[in-house]
């Protein structure tokens, strides 16, 4: 047996046998975060350009896309609605159908005028051959806010832009006087109250 270099850094047995547990467990991490989406790139294409008509970027701003609402549904979507993935994920196709029929293309390549039309149409109930229209407009844009202003462990809130947009200085445990004067908006924390954000 050749003598041991003192210059090579010795593993002892329980170094190698950690080693190699990790090996599969960041596979498996890594595997399980990919598997954490629900939607497809077209999919999500769909739901970006929705979400984006119904709260556009302006001089105000950030729209819903900047605040993250889509990544929000989809994780949703992936978790704890995934009951409601089937469902989803058709209305998204009956979407594409519709701007189709009437505008000849897919409604994320429509323009901003088309896109609203669409949209119009479907929260009037006047989207022809699109059952359900105006409940499934009703539910992206409730899931839409909840992704804007949610907390943002929850995939939506990128950046606190929606407490933000919206002057909420988020959760705290206690208020110092000087943070409850009329006059003074009160400091932003830019702090989940889970401590860490979801991936």
């Amino acid at each position: 047996m050749p003598p041991e270099d003192p210059d090579t850094p010795q593993l002892s047995r329980r170094e190698v046998i950690v080693s190699a547990t990790l090996v599969p467990v960041a596979a498996l991490t890594a595997s399980a975060q990919a598997s954490r989406t629900a939607l497809s790139a077209g999919e999500r294409q769909t739901l970006e350009a929705f979400v984006d008509r119904l709260v556009p970027k302006d001089e105000l701003g950030p729209g819903a896309v900047e605040c993250g609402a889509a990544n929000y549904i989809d994780l949703a979507l992936a978790d704890a609605l995934s009951a409601e993935k089937g469902s989803f994920t058709e209305g998204l196709a009956m979407v594409d159908a519709f701007a189709r029929q009437q505008h000849g293309n897919a409604f994320a390549a429509l323009t901003a005028d088309q896109k609203d039309a669409i949209l119009t149409a479907m929260e009037a109930s006047n989207a022809a051959g699109f059952a359900n229209a105006r409940a499934f407009f009703n539910r992206v844009r409730r899931l839409t806010l909840e992704g804007m202003f949610s907390d943002p462990y929850y995939g939506g809130n990128k950046n606190f832009a929606g407490w933000d947009l919206i002057r909420y200085p988020g959760p705290r445990l206690a208020v110092a006087p000087e943070d409850q004067k009329m006059s003074t908006p009160p400091k932003a924390l830019h702090h989940s109250a889970y401590g860490t954000k979801r991936l």
